[in-house]
């Protein structure tokens, strides 16, 4: 018999380390610490990160960079191998895969999935994306699909059914057509591994509340970070379901707040890789619907520094708070990206979990 996945765990807030198989995390910076994603490094933080409890490790999926000095991101980990891998060397750790719907057919993505569940004993973690980069999908001679979460839908209607059906699976769609097709094993989990999706549009997130477990999205401003989970509740409960809404953040986290805000300063604004960021926010501003509109404007620090996420800069202390706060505003869970995992990741488990578990927010 399985355990539970994590992120059904006992932590009222779950926490998790986001970006590490891509070059740079989602730092787009110059520092001579940049995070260079090397296998070694992301084995290290994976294996921090499940000493120390938390619930998950998040690849993102990009199969090519943002230019700049440093090619941003170009570099990164296939995310189904990637999560195999770790699967392998960790021992209770959620591990997810990004998969890009368009690019991975659902036969395949079902067979993948289920192996890494069945190395990881439960637990896998599926992020189902439709992706927004034309660039990207020109690499592979495949247009942006215009209603992706469409096709989306009948994506993961077909892995449960592969999961599901004892018998060979005829299945005729708009997007797909298959025929006697099977797929064993099956999944671990059941009826299929726990599944996210990343949205901030309300196609994406009427997907997500019809077909998954967890919602993950992005906020602007403290004041304005409950609307989004009330946006998403109600977008659930038309559908008869409860969906987990989790968010992002970057975080630098040192022993006096003077210390954190000036290395935020230096790698976010004075060593920022400015090219790539403006290739990054000018993309994202045309193509995704991933931030509020105005923070393209207001937060170009925030996009150098952690890709358009909420800031995390301070003590132990106020991050501590912080994130206090953003689970008073009803979010079960926060990924975390870093200037350097396997450098900050022992400080902020070692000195922001344990405020945490004092707060109630944290048992394990």
């Amino acid at each position: 018999m399985i355990k539970a996945h994590p992120l059904h765990g006992p932590n009222k807030l779950k926490l998790g380390v986001f970006s590490t198989n891509a070059d740079g995390g989602l730092a787009i910076t110059d520092v001579p610490e940049r995070w260079t994603a090397s296998w070694q490094d992301n084995l290290t933080a994976a294996q921090i990160a499940d000493r120390a409890g938390l619930e998950f490790m998040l690849p993102i999926a990009r199969w090519r960079g943002f230019g700049g000095r440093n090619k941003v991101r170009e570099w990164s980990f296939e995310t189904f191998t990637w999560a195999a891998a770790l699967a392998v060397a960790t021992e209770q750790i959620g591990l997810f895969m990004t998969v890009h719907v368009p690019l991975v057919h659902p036969l395949y993505a079902a067979k993948a999935l289920a192996t890494v569940d069945h190395i990881s004993q439960g637990r896998a973690g599926l992020n189902i994306v439709c992706g927004w980069n034309p660039k990207e999908f020109g690499m592979f001679g495949t247009p942006l699909v215009e209603k992706g979460y469409d096709q989306a839908a009948e994506w993961i209607e077909i892995l449960e059914k592969l999961y599901a059906s004892a018998e060979p699976l005829d299945y005729e769609g708009t997007y797909y057509r298959l025929k006697e097709a099977v797929s064993r094993p099956a999944s671990l989990q059941a009826p299929r591994p726990v599944t996210m999706n990343a949205a901030f549009g309300g196609p994406g997130r009427d997907f997500a509340a019809a077909r998954c477990d967890y919602l993950f999205t992005t906020f602007s401003e403290m004041s304005d970070a409950g609307k989004h989970v009330a946006d998403i509740s109600e977008r659930a409960e038309k559908v008869g379901r409860d969906v987990g809404v989790y968010t992002v953040a970057h975080v630098v986290c040192r022993p006096t707040m003077e210390e954190a805000q000036a290395y935020y300063t230096r790698y976010a604004v004075d060593l920022a890789d400015h090219d790539a960021v403006d290739a990054h926010m000018a993309s994202k501003k045309e193509f995704s619907q991933s931030h509020d509109p105005h923070a393209y404007d207001r937060y170009r620090q925030r996009f150098a520094g952690g890709a358009g996420t909420y800031p995390l800069i301070g003590t132990p202390e106020t991050i501590a708070a912080d994130m206090a706060a953003i689970a008073g505003q009803g979010y079960q869970g926060i990924a975390l990206s870093f200037v350097n995992y396997t450098r900050e990741l022992p400080y902020f488990c070692d000195h922001v979990l344990p405020i945490l578990r004092k707060a109630g927010l944290r048992v394990t």
